[in-house]
């Protein structure tokens, strides 16, 4: 029996990466999980996002822990799709729902032109994802916990003055603001509010020739290193210490923990 056995977590951006993570972590713990990714291509992002297949592995690695989900095609932009998905899972689950992890993220740092998508997805879908499942977290009547998923780029000025790259800082930054008063608005009902601000995450979103460009060329500019300047000698932090520490928010550990940036970065923001 795991920490979460019983309750229901909704992830979005599971398809790949940290989202599957967050998913294996939540599920080896006990959790059922409502599970949404695009699984489709955004023009302005330069390398390949998750596809359908990326959504069945998810699927499958979930249920090889004992698990149940839910899994759909949703777009976080389109505020019906998530609430559809998520009805969806918590009328097969049980009709409940604990957790919430808003996960889903695109990163085209280096694209002019994606400035509006990044603001559409990491900022307009983490609303759309914490207002639509506030509500049936209200109404089930558990309490619970939500998690952004930020970035170092929400704490400090990480970028570039290109649009997908200040686009991207704007959004995560942005996320703080949504977590902080969703903290306090549901405090009454026991529901916690949480945002991780990881580092570089070994994942697709970053081990591709156009984010890894991107890097370089920001680190040469300041004289860092392909590292990124975190603190300890590390050049990237794997999904599962993101997932680790996700785990730590929506379990009973941090039952008092809410309204909190908490920094999974290998130092790098104490750094700066």
């Amino acid at each position: 029996m795991g920490g979460l056995t019983g309750k229901v977590a909704f992830i979005t951006g599971a398809a790949r990466g940290q989202g599957r993570a967050h998913a294996l972590k939540l599920a080896s713990e006990g959790a059922d999980i409502i599970a949404v990714d695009l699984c489709d291509q955004i023009d302005s992002v330069p390398y390949p996002l998750a596809t359908p297949d990326d959504l069945d592995a998810t699927v499958k690695l979930v249920e090889e822990t004992g698990a149940r989900i839910v899994a759909s095609q949703a777009d976080v932009r389109d505020r019906d799709a998530v609430k559809t998905a998520l009805r969806q899972g918590t009328e097969k689950l049980g009709n409940r729902l604990d957790i919430v992890v808003a996960n889903a993220g695109i990163a085209p740092m280096a694209a002019a032109d994606a400035w509006q998508d990044v603001i559409d997805v990491n900022l307009t879908g983490v609303y759309n994802t914490v207002d639509v499942a506030m509500k049936p977290m209200v109404k089930f009547g558990n309490g619970g916990s939500i998690v952004l998923i930020s970035s170092v780029a929400g704490l400090v000025g990480l970028g570039a003055p290109v649009g997908g790259s200040v686009g991207y800082a704007a959004a995560k930054h942005g996320m703080v603001g949504i977590m902080r008063v969703y903290a306090n608005s549901l405090a009454q009902y026991s529901i916690r509010v949480n945002s991780v601000h990881p580092a570089g995450v070994n994942t697709p979103m970053i081990d591709n020739d156009f984010t890894r460009s991107w890097l370089e060329g920001v680190a040469q500019e300041s004289q860092g290193g392909p590292d990124m300047g975190n603190a300890l000698p590390v050049q990237a932090l794997e999904p599962e210490d993101i997932a680790n520490a996700v785990f730590w928010l929506v379990s009973d550990a941090a039952r008092y923990v809410t309204g909190v940036t908490l920094p999974v970065d290998a130092g790098y923001v104490n750094k700066r």
